[in-house]
């Protein structure tokens, strides 16, 4: 099939453009000025070569009629959208402008979801994000060498009600504990900042909790988490990550799990009651 790629930032999307090629599609991607690596102009260039055209964030019309043209009537979402730049105060096209003028709030799940249904009334219906990465979503139970202790377990116990609690509200997925109190709540800075802010405040010892949202929409903003997310950790003193298993997107496979093991830190798939995954 020609399948759309609309591209933000990270690894994401050069993973599915790889995963779709695998499975014989043709792409079409959509790359975001002021989010996407040039870097994935290069990866568009492979075999097949897929083509690529670069739009600005606020430029929804365009990139309806750049997918229709290709014929594309299946799109995935891959890669971050910074939330500032949501509100950076960019010029709307007269789509995003119409899309804007309905919403009720701006947070994530009003304003992605309202772009999915203007996708959808033009003939593009939204993927599952994760849908040719199906592999490295993360699987449930200790996915490290190294258990969590049993301090680090009542961290972790204590701070799914939270998380659980924020994620419902669609303020971020992650929050950062220490001896059972939240020292910092992501909102919009991303996990990488919220970790650092939580070291700062707290020093070693912390433990994160990134979680999905009660209600998790795969076709977008997935959590996601990578070795960049154990760098924070470790110049952060945190020890313990705990993840949603077969929701959270980990973008370096089984090197994520290696590098943790490396740094002695420990990683945990947590069974949400949906969830019938097996430990790695």
């Amino acid at each position: 099939m020609r399948l759309g790629l609309i591209a933000g930032n990270g690894r994401f999307p050069f993973l599915v453009l790889e995963g779709a090629r695998r499975l014989g599609h043709d792409v079409t991607i959509i790359a975001l000025r002021e989010e996407t690596s040039p870097a994935l102009e290069a990866a568009a260039g492979g075999d097949p070569p897929a083509d690529l055209h670069w739009i600005s964030l606020w430029q929804l019309g365009k990139c309806i009629a750049i997918l229709r043209d290709a014929g594309v009537t299946r799109a995935v979402m891959a890669g971050q959208v910074k939330h500032p730049k949501i509100f950076s105060g960019g010029v709307p096209d007269l789509t995003t402008l119409t899309v804007l003028r309905r919403l009720k709030t701006r947070n994530t799940d009003a304003l992605i979801s309202a772009v999915a249904d203007v996708l959808a009334d033009h003939g593009i219906e939204l993927e599952n994000s994760t849908m040719f990465l199906q592999q490295l979503l993360a699987r449930s139970g200790v996915l490290t060498g190294r258990s969590p202790t049993e301090d680090e377990r009542a961290d972790l116990e204590f701070g799914y009600r939270i998380a659980d609690a924020i994620a419902g509200l669609d303020l971020g997925q992650t929050i950062v504990v220490k001896d059972r109190a939240v020292v910092a709540v992501e909102a919009m800075e991303g996990t990488d900042v919220v970790i650092a802010r939580a070291g700062q405040l707290a020093g070693a010892g912390t433990r994160v909790v990134k979680v999905a949202k009660p209600a998790q929409d795969m076709r977008f903003d997935v959590p996601v988490v990578g070795i960049p997310t154990l760098s924070a950790m470790r110049a952060a003193g945190a020890t313990v990550l705990s993840v949603d298993a077969g929701m959270t997107l980990v973008l370096d496979g089984d090197a994520f799990y290696t590098q943790a093991d490396v740094e002695g830190l420990t990683v945990v798939g947590r069974a949400r009651p949906d969830d019938h995954g097996s430990d790695r």
